[in-house]
């Protein structure tokens, strides 16, 4: 067992040796830095972590270079508690900004985002939209819950104490996402110990819960301004190259998101798959990275 790696990890599932960046003082933020050419950012999302890009870093890695983020609270990235580091959007774009300047990546990037990923990424993107020459979006949102769309009662719950006991007490939120968020084939039994390895405590479990109630719901919510700052320019972008997969069985991130995208974005490519769910680089990568090589080569 790779000393690297949490346990229920294997160096044949995870084939990296990945760095680490003190992000903040005491705080290391793991990354992956991978390969050579124009770079290709990949942002995940929560509950998952780097894990859920390596079939595309890996098959990407040889034509560009491959920056993948742990980040903090996630993956391999430490986990402080909430007396040493303040879960909200506003720092989680700061540490992916703070790690491209570290790293020399300042153009030309292609930005790969899912789910929680795209809010991070398109906020550091209407930061520096000059350094960004294409993106890809899978199955996320950089904008404010579609006027269509309720609020879904499981994100309500994860607000509450209960939630705070499910999630942090038994894994709950990644747990059950390494079981329902695959629908057209389910991941297998080592694939889900590999999503949620990281989370392996309550202290281990705090950024699957920080990340859920920093969704914002009104204007005093710390997130909603920088929400309303990047929803507010996302059409700064619409002349890149952009390339959308969803997964249309997908309970949260479902059609109304994508139709948000489809208007913002009218000459993006898109590429729906009715039979797959949120984990659409698990249900469909055979598909997907042929057509991720084609678009960045």
């Amino acid at each position: 067992m790779s000393p690297y790696l949490p346990e229920g990890v294997t160096p044949d599932l995870y084939p990296f040796t990945g760095k680490f960046l003190e992000i903040r003082p005491g705080i290391k933020m793991h990354y992956l830095d991978e390969g050579a050419g124009k770079p290709v950012v990949m942002v995940h999302g929560n509950p998952t972590w780097s894990f859920y890009f390596r079939k595309l870093a890996e098959a990407v890695r040889h034509g560009n270079r491959v920056i993948v983020p742990d980040h903090i609270g996630c993956g391999l990235s430490d986990k402080p508690g909430d007396d040493r580091y303040d879960y909200t959007l506003k720092n989680r774009a700061d540490d992916l900004e703070k790690l491209l300047e570290t790293v020399g990546v300042k153009e030309k990037i292609t930005l790969v985002l899912h789910d929680w990923g795209g809010m991070i990424g398109m906020t550091y993107a209407v930061r520096h939209p000059e350094r960004i020459e294409k993106i890809v979006l899978m199955n996320t949102g950089a904008f404010f819950l579609p006027e269509e769309k309720a609020f879904p009662p499981a994100m309500w719950l994860a607000r509450t104490a209960l939630g705070t006991l499910l999630v942090r007490g038994f894994n709950a939120f990644a747990a059950v996402s390494a079981r329902v968020c695959c629908k057209r084939r389910a991941l297998s039994p080592e694939l889900r110990r590999a999503y949620t390895a990281p989370y392996n405590s309550w202290a281990n479990r705090i950024a699957t819960l920080r990340f859920v109630q920093d969704v914002p719901v009104k204007p005093a919510d710390k997130a909603y301004p920088v929400v309303k700052d990047t929803q507010e320019k996302l059409p700064l972008f619409a002349k890149l190259p952009i390339l959308i997969f969803w997964g249309m069985k997908d309970f949260i991130f479902d059609e109304h998101f994508l139709n948000v995208w489809r208007r913002l974005y009218p000459k993006a490519e898109v590429h729906v798959y009715p039979e797959c769910g949120h984990y659409i680089m698990e249900d469909a990568r055979e598909e997907i990275i042929p057509l991720v090589k084609e678009f960045i080569s």
